[in-house]
C-alpha cells in the first residue's frame, strides 16, 4: 500500500503542445522523480485526448485525413514528453491504444448494470471548444468562461448519466478529505458547485456529428461515447490487467490526478461520481494548476496564441525551460510568460547560482589537493548555518512537494545555494590557502571544503526531480567520497538578448518577437 500513482490530463490533439501544456507535465513529474527519489514505488502516466470532435473539425479544416492528423499532433505531445527529459512510465493514446477502448467499453456496461445510464432527447447551448453543455448562468455575458465564444444550440438525443444520484457521495468524499483537493480555494469551489443543485449529463454523442469518429457506445452504434466520459476514463483503462490495476489504482497509498483550473468539475465531480456508481476507489488528491499568460492572455490553441516549449527547449535546453516552470509559476494565480524571465531566471539562480558554487567549490579542491573526508567534519561552528541548511533541505522539499508548493520547494534549494556562496565570499577559503604553514588555517580550509562539497551533493540529489539533466552533470562533477571531479560550468548561461532568435517558439499572437516586450 505505498505506491505513488501520478497522471496527467490528457490534452486534445487539435494542434501542437503549448508552454501550458509543459507546465503540467513538468510538475507530475517533479512529482514522480521526488518519490522515485525517497525509495517509493511510482508509476506516472500521460497521453493524448484523441477522440474529440474538435479533432475531427482541425483535421477537416486542415484537408487531412482524422486518423492521420491525430496520430501526427499526438506524436509532437510524445515529443515534448522527451524534449523536457520527463520520466514517464506510460503514455496512452485514446484512439489508438486497444486497452482504452475495452477500458471505456467494460466502464459503460457496468454504469449501465448499476441502472444509472438512459436515453433522452436534449437542447442546451454547447461549447464545441470545451466539448461540453453549460447552463445559461455559466455563461458570463453569454459567452464561454474558457473561450470567450458564443455557444452553440444543441438538440440530440443522447444517453445521460445519472449524475445527480451520486452528488451526495462526492461531497461527502471531498469533506471527509477522502478526496483532497488541492489548493482549498478550488476545494471550496468544487462543494460551492455541488452545494447548487447537479443535473444529470449527457456521455454520448450522436455519430453522424463525428462521422463515426469516437468510441461506440456498446450495443448503440449510432451513439459514440462522449469525449469525457472516455477521456477521464483513462487514468484506469491503461492499467488493463488485473495485477496491474490493482496494484496501481486499488492498492496505491496515493493516486494523484495534476490538472488545470479549467477542467476541475471534470475530475472532482464527473469522475468521482463515476467511480463511486461502478464501485471503483476514487482519486486521493487532486491537484490544480493555474494557467500560463501571454500579455495577460491564457496560453491556448484555441484563442490563438500560445509558446511552443519544445522551440524553448531547443533554444535553451531542458533545464532553463523546467526551472522556470517550477520556480517562478504562481500557485495561486495565473502567471505571464517572457523569454526574458526565463532567461534571467536560469542565468541568476542556475548559472550563476548553483552551478557557480559547485564550480567554485570543485575548483578549490582541485587547485589546493583538498583530500575529502567521507564524513563531513562535523566540528567547526562557522559552518554551522550550512550544515543546517543542508540537512535541512529534504525535509523542507518533503513538505513543499506535499502541499503542491513548488516554489517553496524550489525556495529551499535556492536557500542552500545563498549559504553555500555566502560561506565561501565569509570564509575566504583562498586567504586560507596562502598560509600554508599555519596548521589552524589548514584545517579550516578543509572543513570548509568538506562542508561545501558535502552541501553541494546533497543539493545535486535534491535537484534531481526538478532538473533531471543537469543534476546528473552535477554529480558527475562532484565525484562520491574522497573523489571529485573536474571543475566546468554545468549551466550554460544563456543569451540576455534574444531579440528575435526564438521568434518561432511564440505562434498566433501580434507581438513583434518572442521577448513579448518592447523589442526592436
Amino acid at each position: 500500500m505505498n505506491g505513488f500513482y501520478v497522471t496527467t490530463a490528457i490534452p486534445y490533439v487539435n494542434g501542437a503542445p503549448h508552454l501550458g501544456h509543459a507546465l503540467e507535465l513538468v510538475q507530475a513529474d517533479v512529482l514522480a522523480r521526488h518519490r522515485r527519489h525517497r525509495g517509493q514505488p511510482v508509476r506516472f502516466q500521460t497521453g493524448t485526448d484523441e477522440n474529440a470532435q474538435k479533432n475531427v473539425r482541425a483535421a477537416r479544416a486542415a484537408g487531412r485525413d482524422v486518423a492521420e492528423f491525430v496520430a501526427a499532433n499526438a506524436e509532437r505531445f510524445a515529443e515534448l514528453t522527451r524534449g523536457l527529459s520527463l520520466s514517464a512510465d506510460d503514455f496512452i493514446r485514446t484512439s489508438s491504444d486497444p486497452r482504452h477502448a475495452r477500458g471505456v467499453e467494460r466502464l459503460w456496461q457496468h454504469t449501465a448494470a448499476a441502472g444509472d445510464l438512459y436515453r433522452r432527447r436534449y437542447t442546451g447551448l454547447y461549447c464545441p471548444d470545451c466539448e461540453r453543455f453549460y447552463a445559461p448562468a455559466e455563461l458570463p455575458d453569454s459567452r464561454c468562461p474558457e473561450h470567450g465564444t458564443a455557444p452553440e444550440t444543441v438538440s440530440e438525443e443522447n444517453w445521460f448519466f445519472r449524475l445527480s444520484r451520486y452528488a451526495g457521495a462526492v461531497e461527502t468524499a471531498i469533506r471527509s478529505g477522502r478526496v483532497r483537493i488541492v489548493p482549498a480555494t478550488r476545494r471550496n469551489e468544487v462543494l460551492a458547485f455541488l452545494r447548487g443543485g447537479v443535473c444529470d449529463i449527457s456521455v454520448s454523442r450522436p455519430a453522424a456529428r463525428s462521422a463515426g469518429w469516437g468510441i461506440p457506445v456498446p450495443g448503440d452504434p449510432g451513439q459514440v461515447v462522449y469525449v469525457w466520459w472516455d477521456a477521464l476514463a483513462n487514468y484506469i483503462t491503461a492499467l488493463d490487467d488485473e495485477a496491474t490495476y490493482r496494484r496501481w489504482w486499488v492498492d496505491s497509498a496515493e493516486r494523484v490526478h495534476v490538472i488545470g483550473k479549467g477542467i476541475v468539475c471534470f475530475h472532482a465531480v464527473h469522475w468521482l461520481a463515476l467511480l463511486t456508481a461502478v464501485g471503483r476507489p476514487l482519486p486521493t488528491t487532486v491537484f490544480v494548476h493555474e494557467y500560463l499568460t501571454l500579455a495577460g492572455s491564457k496560453i491556448s490553441k484555441s484563442r490563438g496564441a500560445a509558446v511552443d516549449p519544445l522551440a524553448l527547449v531547443a533554444r535553451f535546453g531542458p533545464d532553463a525551460v523546467r526551472w522556470w516552470l517550477v520556480r517562478e509559476v504562481n500557485s495561486h494565480a495565473d502567471t505571464d510568460f517572457t523569454v526574458p524571465r526565463l532567461v534571467e531566471r536560469a542565468n541568476r539562480e542556475l548559472a550563476n547560482g548553483l552551478g557557480n558554487l559547485v564550480n567554485r567549490t570543485v575548483s578549490l579542491v582541485h587547485r589546493h589537493r583538498i583530500a575529502i573526508a567521507a564524513e563531513p567534519l562535523r566540528a567547526a561552528a562557522h559552518l554551522g548555518a550550512l550544515r543546517a541548511a543542508a540537512a535541512d533541505l529534504p525535509g523542507r522539499i518533503d513538505d513543499a512537494l506535499h502541499r503542491f508548493d513548488f516554489r517553496a520547494a524550489t525556495d529551499a534549494i535556492w536557500a542552500v545555494v545563498a549559504e553555500g556562496n555566502r560561506a565561501i565570499e565569509r570564509e575566504q577559503p583562498w586567504r586560507l590557502a596562502g598560509r600554508p604553514d599555519d596548521a589552524a588555517a589548514r584545517a579550516r580550509l578543509d572543513a570548509v571544503s568538506g562542508a561545501l562539497v558535502h552541501a553541494c551533493r546533497v543539493l545535486a540529489a535534491e535537484c534531481a526531480p526538478f532538473l533531471p539533466d543537469g543534476a546528473d552533470r552535477l554529480r558527475a562533477q562532484l565525484g562520491h567520497g574522497a573523489q571529485v571531479g573536474q571543475a566546468g560550468p554545468t549551466f550554460a548561461r544563456l543569451p540576455v538578448d534574444t531579440g528575435c532568435a526564438v521568434r518561432e517558439a511564440v505562434i498566433g499572437q501580434d507581438h513583434s518577437c518572442a521577448c513579448l516586450e518592447t523589442c526592436e
